[in-house]
């Protein structure tokens, strides 16, 4: 019988679903033991619910492709099968939120990639080197769901993670207004190029609801836990482009900061490559041992050279030089269905098993 803990993913057949499940393969503390779906794939076995619809670049791990898949809101049933959940459903905010409190209520902890609970006060948001300490509202949210072990977790928006990071870095000089413009990789909808052929050669500029998400999430980020809830910060002021290119994984942003104390670039750069966080003094499995890196080319980070870096799990910044308006910019990538999506919430998982929050049932 394996010691590592039993997972399920919730929407195990869509394009995160399915990161996830190339993410756990071979982890050392997660099994994926059950998946669930809607009614239309469960009953099947996995590999034929996935038919020829497999996403990832690397081939679907064998242990996976028997599984029977579930129906995701036999809840009761799942929950039995499992010691915590990845979610990664496509449905409505409303429904999603319904769903992850049913898990979270039959004692079963949800690590979410959806944006559905991420501005419910007492629900953690999390980029684990940033804001750790935010777990801690878990307690109060088992409080309100009536619950010993079951809870809901959540990691933010793929596109503020070029950014925030960088941001986060740099707080010591006192960042107060920011204006990003972020190049969005088509993963980040769920698709391929076979799937959207309109993207080949053009952009879109427009992606629903992602300015807002990545004007508001780092502020979450950054805030403090106060009579039970997250209270946002209130500064940066950070205004945001979000335009879909044609690219299949990384996410690019271009971005301008005006600092109240006036940092050299040799101290921004220092900060930056300095800067690490409670996943690597854990040592977390999947943690970089280098969250962000900075390259001096000029042409770099590129998506088709750095989008990797860290196993897609590392921050690469660069261009970093002064400026005519603002005092500072820089160009940061990410990945945006690893560090921003399934692998961002794999970390999460990790954090919160190392602080006793998961544990076997």
């Amino acid at each position: 019988m394996s010691d590592k803990l039993k997972v399920g993913i919730l929407g195990g057949t869509g394009m995160v679903g399915q990161r996830f499940i190339s993410l756990l393969e071979d982890h050392p503390w997660f099994e994926v033991t059950t998946i669930a779906a809607s009614a239309r794939s469960a009953g099947k076995t996995y590999e034929e619910a996935v038919g020829d619809n497999w996403k990832m670049d690397t081939p679907m791990p064998e242990a996976v492709k028997k599984i029977v898949v579930m129906n995701v809101n036999d809840v009761e049933k799942v929950s039995a099968a499992v010691d915590f959940v990845f979610s990664a459903v496509n449905m409505t905010k409303d429904e999603i939120k319904k769903i992850e409190e049913d898990y979270a209520k039959a004692e079963t902890p949800v690590v979410s990639n959806n944006s559905a609970h991420r501005w419910t006060p007492d629900v953690p948001m999390v980029v684990p080197e940033i804001n750790p300490e935010h777990m801690k509202v878990i307690d109060f949210q088992k409080k309100r769901l009536g619950t010993t072990r079951g809870f809901v977790a959540v990691k933010p928006n793929c596109s503020i993670q070029s950014y925030a990071p960088v941001l986060t870095a740099w707080k010591e000089f006192e960042p107060y207004e920011v204006v990003a413009t972020t190049y969005q990789a088509i993963s980040g909808a769920g698709k391929t190029f076979k799937d959207w052929p309109e993207m080949v050669g053009n952009i879109i500029p427009y992606i629903g609801g992602e300015e807002e998400k990545s004007e508001k999430e780092p502020l979450r980020i950054w805030g403090k836990i106060e009579d039970g809830v997250i209270k946002p910060a209130e500064s940066p002021v950070i205004t945001c482009q979000c335009i879909r290119v044609p690219v299949l994984n990384g996410h690019t942003a271009a971005v301008f900061v005006k600092f109240k104390k006036k940092p050299t670039k040799e101290q921004l750069i220092q900060k930056l490559v300095e800067f690490s966080g409670e996943p690597q003094k854990l040592g977390l499995p999947s943690a970089p041992k280098q969250f962000i890196q900075y390259l001096e080319e000029d042409n770099r980070p590129q998506v088709s050279l750095d989008v990797m870096y860290e196993n897609g799990m590392g921050i690469s910044v660069g261009r970093l030089r002064e400026d005519t308006v603002y005092d500072w910019k820089f160009v940061g990538l990410s990945h945006n269905t690893v560090r921003g999506a399934a692998g961002g919430a794999v970390l999460c998982a990790e954090l919160l098993k190392a602080q006793g929050y998961i544990q076997k049932k």
